[in-house]
């Protein structure tokens, strides 16, 4: 009995020396976005987008100093300082100041992507992820001109190309 005590004491230390290193290495981020369907930059990476259907998603993020950026089209960007810690969740809720509204006449752009999370940018400025412009009456409005759009799904080729938008008209880039 005292032998059987003994091992489980060993195997429970041995597996808080593990599982800590775990920890000390990552924590969550969580970020809580108005509007929610801000994307998530970390040190210049998308991760995702601040919330689908209604609630935060979680991140695990390296622990330490990082920059979040959070960008959506109708609104100014947020960008800031932030520290992740170790073992913990960390929450940002941020309200993005909200942008003119464009005056038309628009076209309207349309993406295509097996990563339905994929982050689409328009000229270097993120606009959404692929599946908000790939179903039915979705797409991107545009005001009619010439644009670079590039598609980064997470595993695959990046896609990026030249178009142009014309008023009344549908582009789609897959």
């Amino acid at each position: 009995m005292q032998f059987r005590t003994l091992f489980q004491c060993v195997l429970g230390l041995a597996a808080a020396a593990v599982l800590p290193l775990a920890a000390q290495q990552t924590g969550q981020l969580k970020v809580k976005a108005s509007p929610s369907r801000a994307g998530i930059f970390l040190d210049g990476k998308y991760i995702g987008p601040a919330g689908n259907f209604g609630f935060a998603r979680k991140y695990t993020v390296p622990a330490g100093e990082h920059e979040l950026k959070l960008s959506e089209p109708r609104c100014e960007d947020v960008t800031k300082r932030i520290t992740i810690e170790a073992g913990k969740t960390t929450t940002i809720s941020e309200t993005l100041p909200r942008l003119p509204i464009p005056k038309g006449p628009f076209g309207v752009l349309k993406t295509g992507q097996p990563d339905k999370y994929a982050p689409v940018f328009v000229n270097g400025k993120y606009m959404g992820h692929a599946d908000e412009f790939d179903f039915g009456a979705q797409g991107l409005l545009l005001q009619p001109g010439e644009y670079t759009v590039r598609i980064e799904p997470r595993s695959g080729a990046v896609i990026e190309k030249k178009v142009t938008i014309e008023a009344g008209k549908t582009t789609d880039v897959r």
